[in-house]
C-alpha cells in the first residue's frame, strides 16, 4: 500500500536581511518610527499530512480533481438485504469419501513403488504443489526447510503440478503373507435367552394370522443367510455362537461344542484364549448341513451373557483379518462381562461400560467388523452395545420378525475394503480443528475398517491471529494422507494434495454453499456429540444449521436432496431437546439407532446414496417414541 503525505515548503533567508529603511519626508518622528525593526511574524503552522482514509475536500467547478496516489480497495457489497448475513454455522468443512479412496483397483494409474518424501517437522509429503529452490523444499504447511534429492524433484513436475496431486505408494514387499479373500470368517452370535420366546403376529400364506417367536424369526433368517453364503461364497468359513446363561461355541458345526459358564463368563483372558484356539477348518460348502441342523435345534431359556459371547466371537474372528461378527439380541446383558442391568447410562463416555469400548478397539486392531441387530420394542441398551458396530464399521439395525432375515443376509455379505485405516489431514499453521484438535494444524483420525460408501467430514477454522495473514493469500494448501491395508494385506499410502481458494469477503452468500457436504457434516457431528453426552453443544450446532437451512430457503428453492438433510436436523433436534444431563435421561434403542445411522450419514449424490435413502427411511419415526426417561 502507498502512503500520501502533503508538504509545506517555506523559503527564508537565515541572515535576517531584507528589511527596508524608509524616511518619511513630512514627519521626522514618524520616519524614526519607520526605521524601527517591526515585530517578528508569528511562526507558520505546518499542516499535518491528511489521512488517506478521509474523503477529499470539495473541489471548485473549474479545478480538475487531482490524481490520487493510491485508491483504497472497494468495499464488499453488503448482503443483509438479500438475506446473506453473517453465518453462525461454520461452513469450513472437508468431506472425504474414504470408501472410494481406499479402492486402489480403481486408481491403478496412480500407483508408485516408492516411499513419499516427508517433511522432517510435520510429516507432510512432498507433492507437485510443493516449490523447490536449490534442492531445498520449504514445507508449505509448517515452513520447515528440507533437502530434496533428484528423485524428489520428479515429484514436483507433471501434468497436475501446482493444481492437484494424487499419489499411491506401495511397498516393494509386504510384511504379511498374502491372504486369500475367502479365508475370512463370518460368525453368527445369537441370543437364545428366555425373552426370545416372545411372539409377534405375522401374515401367513393362507391369509390367516399366525404368531412367530423371535427365536423362530432368527432361525429362519440364519437358514436363509447360510443358503445365500453357500451360493455366493462357498469357500467362506462360517461359525455359530449362542448365548443365554452360558456361551456355547459351535464353530462350523462339525466339532464338539465348547461351553463357557459360571466363573468363565467373567474371565476376559480365559474367554479370549479358549475361543481363539477353537478350530474352524471347513468352509460353508462342507458344513452347510451341520450348521443348519444346529440352528434348527436351538431352544430359548436362561439369562443373557451378551458381553461374554461377543468377546468369544471377536476372538474367533481375529484369526482372519477382514472377518465379520453378526450379533443378534433382544435384551441387555444381565450376567457375565459387560453386564449392564444395574448400571445407569446416558451414553456419555464416563458412564459407558468400559468393557464395550475395550472390545470394540480390540476388534478394530484385529480387522474385525461387528454388526449389531436388536428387536423393535426391546431395551437392549443399544446406545452402549451399538458402539461395537459404530467403532468397527459394522451395521446397527433395529429389526422385526419380518425384516431380520434381510438385515442378517445383508450384513453377512458386506465386504471390507480396507483395514487399519488412518487419515491424516494437514493444513497451514494457523488452522485448527474445533472438534478434534484445537491446538494443531495436523489432525490424525483412526478410522479402522472401511466398507463401501464410508464418508467422513472434518470441520476446520482459522485462529484469530492468523486471519489477516490468510486474507493476503489467494489459496491455502490442504493434504490428506490415508494409510491402510487392503484385503490381501498389502500396505498402501495414498496422498492427495490440493490448493483451495480463500474467501476474502466478510460475508458469504449462503445460496452458494454445498449443502450436501454441510448437511452430512451436521448429521455426523451432532450425532457424535450427542452420543458422547455433549448434548448442549449438539443443540447449539443444530440451531446454527437450522438457521442456515432457513436462510437458504429464503434465497432459492430447496432441492430434494437438501430436504433430506433438513429432515435429519429436525429428527436430531427432537432427540436432543428431550435429553438433559441433569435429569439423567437415557437414549431409547430407537433414538440410539437413529443417532448411529446419522453418524454414518453420506451425501445423497455420493457412491453411497442407497445408504442415505435407508437412513432417511429409518429416521421417519414418531417424535414421542424417540426418547424415554429412565
Amino acid at each position: 500500500m502507498e502512503f500520501a503525505c502533503s508538504h509545506v515548503v517555506c523559503n527564508w533567508r537565515p541572515d535576517g536581511a531584507g528589511v527596508s529603511l524608509i524616511k518619511h519626508q513630512f514627519d521626522n518622528t514618524a520616519a524614526v518610527k519607520q526605521q524601527e525593526v517591526p515585530p517578528p511574524l508569528p511562526p507558520r503552522r505546518l499542516r499535518k499530512p491528511r489521512p488517506t482514509s478521509l474523503p477529499l475536500p470539495p473541489l471548485s467547478s473549474f479545478q480538475p480533481p487531482p490524481a490520487p496516489l493510491s485508491l483504497p480497495p472497494p468495499v464488499p457489497p453488503r448482503l443483509d438485504k438479500e438475506g446473506g448475513g453473517r453465518l453462525e454455522a461454520n461452513v469450513n468443512v472437508v468431506s472425504i469419501d474414504v470408501g472410494k479412496l481406499v479402492d486402489v483397483c480403481a486408481a491403478s494409474g496412480l500407483k508408485s513403488y516408492q516411499s513419499p518424501l516427508s517433511c522432517g517437522k510435520c510429516s507432510a509429503a512432498l507433492s507437485c504443489l510443493s516449490t523447490l529452490q536449490s534442492n531445498v523444499w520449504v514445507c508449505e504447511f509448517c515452513g520447515c526447510e528440507n533437502g530434496v534429492n533428484d528423485g524428489g524433484k520428479r515429484v514436483c513436475v507433471g501434468p497436475g503440478a501446482g493444481v492437484h496431486s494424487d499419489e499411491i505408494y506401495l511397498p516393494n514387499q509386504s510384511d504379511d503373507d498374502y491372504q486369500n479373500l475367502e479365508d475370512t470368517l463370518v460368525v453368527f452370535c445369537v441370543d437364545i435367552s428366555g425373552s426370545m420366546i416372545v411372539t409377534t403376529e405375522v401374515p401367513s400364506s393362507s391369509g390367516a394370522p399366525t404368531h412367530r417367536s423371535r427365536l423362530e424369526g432368527i432361525q429362519d433368517a440364519l437358514q436363509r443367510a447360510l443358503s445365500s453364503l453357500l451360493q455366493q461364497s462357498p469357500r467362506r468359513r462360517v461359525a455359530l455362537v449362542t448365548f443365554n446363561d452360558e456361551v456355547v461355541i459351535y464353530g462350523d458345526g462339525t466339532s464338539t461344542p465348547l461351553t463357557l459358564r459360571d466363573w468363565a463368563l467373567v474371565d476376559y483372558d480365559h474367554i479370549w484364549q479358549q475361543s481363539a484356539a477353537y478350530s474352524i477348518p471347513h468352509c460353508i460348502a462342507e458344513t452347510y448341513d451341520p450348521l443348519v441342523q444346529r440352528v434348527k435345534d436351538l431352544r430359548e431359556h436362561g439369562a443373557t451373557c451378551l458381553g461374554s459371547a461377543a468377546l468369544a466371537s471377536v476372538a474367533m474372528a481375529s484369526r482372519y483379518p477382514g472377518s465379520k461378527v453378526i450379533l443378534c439380541t433382544d435384551g441387555r446383558a444381565n450376567i457375565g462381562l459387560g453386564e449392564m442391568e444395574q448400571i445407569p447410562s446416558l451414553s456419555s463416555s464416563p458412564l459407558t461400560p468400559y468393557f464395550y469400548r475395550q472390545l470394540a478397539q480390540r476388534a478394530v486392531e484385529s480387522g474385525v467388523i461387528i454388526s449389531v441387530m436388536t428387536f423393535e420394542g426391546t431395551d437392549c441398551r443399544l446406545a452402549d452395545i451399538g458402539r461395537l458396530a459404530d467403532t468397527t464399521g459394522g451395521r446397527i439395525n433395529t429389526v422385526s420378525i419380518g425384516t431380520v432375515a434381510t438385515e442378517i443376509r445383508s450384513a453377512s455379505m458386506d465386504n471390507i475394503l480396507a483395514t487399519g485405516v488412518t487419515a491424516t489431514l494437514l493444513a497451514p499453521e494457523g488452522v485448527y480443528f474445533p472438534f478434534d484438535d484445537e491446538y494443531n494444524h495436523k489432525l490424525l483420525r483412526e478410522i479402522g475398517n472401511v466398507t463401501k460408501g464410508l464418508e467422513i467430514t472434518i470441520q476446520f477454522a482459522v485462529k484469530p491471529e492468523f486471519t489477516e495473514v490468510f486474507l493476503q493469500k489467494d489459496t491455502l494448501p490442504f493434504q490428506l494422507q490415508l494409510n491402510f491395508k487392503t484385503r490381501d494385506q498389502e500396505k498402501v499410502t495414498r496422498v492427495i494434495t490440493e490448493r483451495r481458494p480463500v474467501t476474502t469477503g466478510s460475508r458469504i452468500w449462503a445460496g452458494s454453499l454445498n449443502m450436501a457436504v454441510l448437511g452430512v457434516h451436521c448429521a455426523q457431528l451432532c450425532a457424535s456429540l450427542t452420543m458422547e453426552g455433549r448434548v448442549q453443544e449438539a443443540q447449539r450446532q443444530l440451531k446454527a444449521h437450522q438457521d442456515l437451512h432457513n436462510q437458504i430457503s429464503k434465497q432459492r428453492p430447496i432441492q430434494k436432496e437438501e430436504s433430506i438433510y433438513g429432515n435429519w436436523i429436525d429428527t436430531m433436534t427432537t432427540i436432543c431437546d428431550n435429553i438433559t444431563t441433569e435429569s439423567q435421561q437415557a437414549l431409547s434403542d430407537q433414538a440410539a439407532n437413529v443417532m448411529y445411522q446419522m453418524k454414518r450419514a453420506s451425501s445423497a449424490n455420493s457412491s453411497s446414496s442407497k445408504n442415505t435413502k435407508e437412513i432417511q427411511k429409518k429416521t421417519r419415526v414418531k417424535k414421542k417414541a424417540l426418547v424415554e426417561g429412565m
